[in-house]
């Protein structure tokens, strides 16, 4: 099902690693008019835009507070356990990213610290329609209430009903979220980037979504607002030898292949015997077995065409085609899991062991699941605490501080031809010489 590439050389690689390319300009095109129609005629635009793509249109894009209490009656008791165990875990994760305001004295006088300050009000995208993507609201939600950003607002688009997933709305309800607006898509984006008379624009936006999500997302930032991660199809590249579990790497890849068409899934192998093949046959079987048995078959077999088996001599090929790769997730299947990891040097979020699936680090596990995909994981991590808070720095400079650095700084200020930044110490010196 996969096409095999074997013992590629290093002169490939860079051919190998680069993702399927996909045409966006009529997608960028209509992104930006939807952004243009929404930044002028606003709530107007709103309600136009979800009843044609939703089927829907609202009275109020505004979710009354009581209909987000009332999905607690909506979700069997085995979900509401299952979000439980995922948010407990979400939020330990999470909690101990906290970092301890540490003041240091650079020399005497001279003392300097920084503080982390929650972004107040950030918005939050959350997928609706065959993937309500419920999942998302407590990876992005969790981190931003555990920094303490003052306001969060959600966006998520309705079904044809006017309704939105109970699971949305029971964690939105667990979260406090007072701001739900049930608009999606490219205009959902706008809205949060601009403001519009019933949403009022937020700090930063966060969330996954569909390729026109995606590039009004891409806009934004090119705007000035500011965004989680460039981001793109998602990803999944596992690591495997002889001696792994072809129905445990068949079914990670699948899981990530149901995402999207536009996904990709790569097994690499590590076959240092020379002795893979029937391994590699054997993952062939269980990916035909276990697709079939898919309700998104037709979506995982469509990301299957842009997705290849590569084998490897030996270890340090095999990391190092991964490096290069960057992939959003990484598992690493082997008999030597640990210590390969410590090879990792560029992934969104790394999973270790026969055990750790990918599916766990999407749901419960802990780590946050928003993750840089399209080979951004070489200059940007996942979301994390830090996502939601800025990194203030502070300093206070006593008169004994100012004596010690005053000259230094003098020196530079002048070298760099920059008088008004040396005359800011001296006359601040004279003033000390003078007392």
């Amino acid at each position: 099902m996969l096409q095999v590439i074997s013992y590629p050389e290093r002169s490939q690689w860079a051919k190998l690693i680069t993702r399927p390319e996909l045409d966006n300009s009529s997608i960028l095109k209509s992104a930006k008019s939807i952004l243009t129609d929404v930044r002028e005629r606003g709530d107007s635009s709103l309600l136009d835009y979800t009843e044609k793509y939703d089927g829907y249109r609202p009275d109020k894009l505004l979710m009354p507070t009581e209909t987000l209490a009332d999905a607690v009656n909506q979700i069997s008791p085995e979900l509401k356990a299952a979000i439980a165990i995922a948010e407990d875990n979400i939020r330990h994760f999470h909690k101990a990213q906290r970092e301890a305001v540490m003041p240091i004295e650079t020399m005497p006088g001279v003392r300097c610290w920084r503080k982390s300050i929650p972004i107040r009000r950030v918005g939050l995208y959350i997928p609706g329609g065959t993937a309500p993507l419920f999942s998302s609201l407590l990876m992005l939600g969790l981190p931003a209430k555990i920094a303490g950003c003052a306001e969060l607002v959600l966006c998520t688009p309705p079904d044809k009903n006017g309704a939105v997933h109970p699971a949305i709305r029971y964690i939105a309800a667990k979260l406090g979220v007072r701001e739900m607006y049930t608009v999606g898509g490219a205009q959902a984006i706008a809205a949060m980037a601009y403001g519009t008379g019933s949403i009022r624009k937020v700090d930063k936006i966060f969330g996954p979504g569909n390729r026109y999500v995606t590039a009004a997302k891409q806009l934004v930032q090119e705007a000035g607002v500011a965004i989680d991660m460039p981001a793109g199809p998602s990803e999944v590249l596992v690591i495997a030898d002889a001696l792994s579990n072809p129905d445990f790497v068949a079914a990670d890849l699948l899981s990530q292949a149901e995402h999207g068409a536009d996904s990709q899934v790569m097994l690499v192998v590590i076959d240092a015997a020379g002795d893979a093949g029937s391994f590699i046959e054997s993952v062939q079987l269980a990916l035909k077995a276990q697709l079939n048995m898919l309700p998104r078959k037709d979506i995982a077999a469509r990301a299957m065409e842009n997705s290849y088996i590569f084998r490897f001599r030996n270890e340090t090929e095999a990391m190092d085609f991964s490096n290069a790769y960057a992939p959003e997730h990484l598992i690493i299947s082997t008999k030597h899991a640990i210590s390969l990891s410590e090879k990792v040097t560029q992934a969104g979020s790394v999973f270790i062991g026969k055990y750790a699936c990918e599916s766990a680090g999407d749901y419960a596990s802990g780590t946050n699941h928003t993750l840089p995909t399209n080979g951004y994981a070489r200059s940007y991590s996942g979301v994390s605490l830090d996502s939601f808070l800025k990194k203030v720095t502070f300093q206070e400079i006593s008169e004994k501080g100012l004596r010690n650095i005053g000259q230094a700084v003098e020196i530079m200020a002048e070298a760099e031809g920059l008088y008004a930044h040396k005359n800011a110490i001296s006359i601040r010196l004279k003033s000390i010489d003078h007392d």
